[in-house]
């Protein structure tokens, strides 16, 4: 497959003069899944996805499930097999999931730091499972993933009380969850284009609250494709999940996202780019014990930066 850059790809890459770099890393994506990745994706626990609903509104979510639920038999599809009886009500992966619609997976272990993105359009749905054709694969760097593993102990998931809340403004209980957290996973997408689910990590506090329905974001040196960035270029709709690792929680996020090239950074949030993402939200949704699974904290990303007092 040849692949190509779209217009915001290009337009973001050149403004970080970047553009050389990307077209070089470039080389690693296709249309299937390699070899070595698909046993990498048969062992996973979790999938973070993006899925955009009926309204334009993108939502990007966390599924889990026990290895082998996620599938690539042949590397042109993933297979996700989980039965509807599997399938809570409000999450929104399952709510806009349809045959022809697209969608964007990251496969990620904490554990190891590896991730493998993959997206496409779904081409059968049923009651058992979903499968996604593949428009593009490639794998990521490991930079900024905090590494976890799964805790055999649960208990603290059942304690979780169970309602569902939503809301427009973000609540104290959500505003707490974004300042304690240090990973959160995105969905974003060109007009007309293919959906990226990506990840961003970053030291506790690293997603600033501006006001109760606007954050900000640090944005760190990458694989200089740009692919999140530059979609959000052409189209600002992005969608947020935001998980609460030893509870469980997740708080989702839609609304729309929009770049802030060389902010004044005192204290190197950044990591020396000055870049930075702004996220205002328009609907929000926490989900209690929504991911099934807790983790444990092992340590911090090396390549996180350093910020100055």
């Amino acid at each position: 497959m040849a692949f190509a850059f779209h217009e915001g790809e290009r337009a973001v890459q050149a403004r970080a003069g970047e553009a050389a770099m990307a077209l070089r890393n470039a080389s690693v994506i296709t249309d299937t899944v390699i070899a070595g990745a698909r046993a990498f994706i048969e062992k996973q626990l979790m999938v973070a996805t993006a899925t955009r609903n009926a309204e334009g509104q993108l939502w990007a979510s966390l599924l889990s499930g026990p290895p082998g639920f996620l599938r690539s038999p042949e590397g042109r599809a993933i297979e996700i097999q989980l039965g509807v009886e599997r399938r809570p009500a409000d999450d929104p992966f399952w709510q806009d999931l349809a045959e022809g619609s697209r969608a964007g997976l990251l496969f990620i272990e904490l554990a190891t730091r590896r991730r493998y993105r993959v997206n496409g359009r779904v081409e059968h749905l049923d009651a058992e499972m979903a499968r996604l054709g593949i428009a593009e694969a490639y794998p990521n760097c490991p930079k900024y993933i905090q590494r976890r593993h799964p805790r055999s102990d649960a208990s603290a998931l059942a304690a979780e009380p169970a309602s569902t809340r939503r809301g427009h403004a973000l609540d104290a209980a959500a505003v707490a969850l974004l300042a304690a957290a240090d990973t959160l996973f995105m969905a974003t997408g060109a007009p007309g284009g293919e959906l990226d689910a990506s990840h961003r990590g970053g030291p506790p506090g690293f997603i600033q609250l501006l006001d109760a329905r606007r954050l900000r974001v640090p944005d760190y040196a990458g694989n200089s494709m740009f692919n999140t960035l530059g979609n959000l270029a052409l189209d600002p709709a992005c969608g947020l999940v935001v998980p609460d690792f030893e509870h469980g929680r997740l708080l989702h996020l839609s609304g729309r996202a929009s770049l802030r090239w060389d902010l004044p950074d005192p204290q190197g949030l950044s990591g020396g780019t000055q870049r930075f993402w702004e996220f205002e939200v328009d609907d929000w949704l926490a989900r209690p014990a929504a991911s099934g699974l807790a983790w444990e904290y092992l340590d911090a990303s090396p390549f996180l930066p350093k910020a100055s007092a």
